[in-house]
């Protein structure tokens, strides 16, 4: 009997949405994010009802079936249309934006129990916390709880770009990405799920001469480190990606090795692979508080009950503050958001990510033709939100125009945003804080989805007792009461 699909265009069928299902998803946003329908080219035009309709013969009720959260556009706009409004008149901030719908709860048949112990406790079930699990089952340490406040890839981790390079500037984070991408390239045959690894590399721009001179100090220190990185004239640039305005930039860097991948799948890979070797991890479980007794914490409080514990580790992102301040612990990272949007699929005519340095933009595209692309916002406040703006489609759109014409009558699909994780320093918060089983593992601004698999790697060796890498001396939480650690300043967004 054949797979009957629900879902053709990426290839969902009635017995994914049933495994959805017995997960405990009945929303339309956390089933979609478990399978992956309406993500395709018709935006669930064809699949939503299909959907609806299967989890109604379920048992959901239509009460219970609340539609995806509203994403502008209504319908498809070109970015050139976008592009003339003007960003200065547009409100800044979250002021009038819809909240997303909040994540609905399955009823009591749809959740598993707690365990009343583990030997580890990890809060937040994003590509952070689900690699550092699979990690330690990896090593042995099987005991290990994940918790999860909505369902998997509802935070940044399923809202991010895809982007991995091994461009950076200090050669700690080189050391990290490199390994990262390489655990990257063998994540469909290690884990038995395809990610969509796409080596297309990264090309920055750098529109002034300061940021000319960046790239080649940069450029040679990737040299030192084995990188493939050349920096380019504008002819050079424009042989890789012809349809850039040259007038917009002076050189170009560019690392082949780089790349862009699909996010959702590495959460599906990570929590699956874990849970195989005797991780539990849990789902719709929010962390309301812990107990003490002395300098270690005992208990891991949450809104399902409490759980004892040998250590926590707080891996909750955008988030983790509020974690960290649940212990009495003040840490200093604070969340932003950053916005994506995607556009209708066109030929293919950009391998890289490109990214125009001093200006936030990043776009790419994908194996199937779209668009996918950012951009940071200097006057976007302190928060976690994750509602959309018109204010960023007429930057973005201003922006991508005027470095890439052709793109003017592009129609855009559809935006989201997520959270980053901003430290004062821009760089993570690593190892005990204020107890000595409280380990802190957040404050990745926007790179947490890509340096992950090579820091979950370290960090279970910490944890484990199989080594302490020099990162744990470098990124402390004390070290902001020295002022900090060298910033890394090649961030983008």
């Amino acid at each position: 009997m054949g797979k009957r699909l629900l879902c053709g265009c990426e290839d969902v069928s009635v017995e994914e949405v049933r495994r959805a299902w017995a997960a405990g998803h009945r929303d339309l946003e956390s089933v979609k994010r478990f399978t992956g329908f309406g993500t395709g080219p018709c935006q669930g035009k064809s699949c939503l009802a299909l959907v609806t309709r299967e989890l109604l013969r379920l048992g959901a009720t239509p009460g219970e079936l609340a539609p995806f959260t509203a994403r502008p556009p209504r319908e498809p706009v070109a970015l050139g249309a976008l592009a003339g409004l003007d960003p200065g008149t547009l409100p800044v901030g979250h002021e009038g934006i819809p909240p997303d719908a909040p994540p609905r709860r399955p009823g009591p048949d749809g959740l598993r129990p707690l365990p009343s112990r583990a030997d580890v406790v990890v809060v937040g079930g994003g590509v952070l916390g689900l690699s550092l699990a699979y990690e330690l089952a990896r090593r042995g340490t099987t005991d290990v709880l994940v918790l999860e406040q909505a369902y998997l890839n509802a935070g940044a981790s399923g809202r991010n770009g895809g982007g991995v390079r091994a461009q950076w500037s200090t050669p700690t984070m080189i050391r990290l990405a490199r390994r990262s991408l390489e655990l990257c390239r063998r994540f469909a045959v290690d884990m038995g799920i395809n990610v969509w690894f796409r080596p297309g590399g990264y090309l920055f721009l750098a529109p002034t001469a300061e940021q000319v001179a960046r790239l080649e100090q940069n450029a040679r220190l990737h040299a030192e480190h084995g990188l493939r990185t050349r920096v380019l004239d504008r002819a050079q640039a424009l042989e890789i990606v012809p349809h850039l305005d040259p007038s917009r930039f002076l050189a170009a860097s560019h690392n082949p090795d780089d790349g862009v991948v699909f996010p959702w799948p590495f959460l599906w890979g990570y929590a699956g692979k874990a849970e195989a070797l005797g991780v539990q991890v849990r789902t719709f479980t929010r962390v309301t508080g812990f107990r003490r007794a002395g300098a270690a914490l005992t208990h891991v409080e949450t809104d399902r009950g409490a759980v004892a514990c040998g250590a926590v580790v707080n891996a909750a992102g955008a988030w983790s503050k509020g974690v960290a301040a649940l212990a009495g612990v003040a840490t200093p990272n604070r969340p932003t958001r950053h916005e994506i949007l995607v556009t209708e699929p066109l030929e293919p005519w950009l391998d890289p990510l490109v990214s125009l340095l001093g200006s936030g933009l990043y776009f790419s595209q994908s194996q199937r033709g779209e668009l996918v692309g950012g951009m940071g916002d200097p006057a976007e406040p302190e928060g976690v939100s994750q509602g959309s703006s018109l204010r960023f489609l007429a930057r973005f759109a201003g922006a991508i125009t005027r470095l890439a014409p052709r793109t003017a009558g592009v129609k855009v699909l559809r935006q989201w945003a997520g959270c980053y994780d901003v430290t004062p320093d821009n760089n993570p918060i690593l190892g005990p804080a204020g107890f000595g089983n409280f380990f802190q593992l957040h404050g990745l601004v926007g790179h947490g989805f890509m340096m992950a698999p090579a820091l979950a790697e370290l960090y279970a060796d910490l944890l484990t007792g199989r080594g302490r890498d020099e990162l744990f001396d470098r990124f402390p939480l004390s070290r902001f009461e020295r002022g900090g650690a060298a910033r890394e300043d090649f961030i983008i967004g």
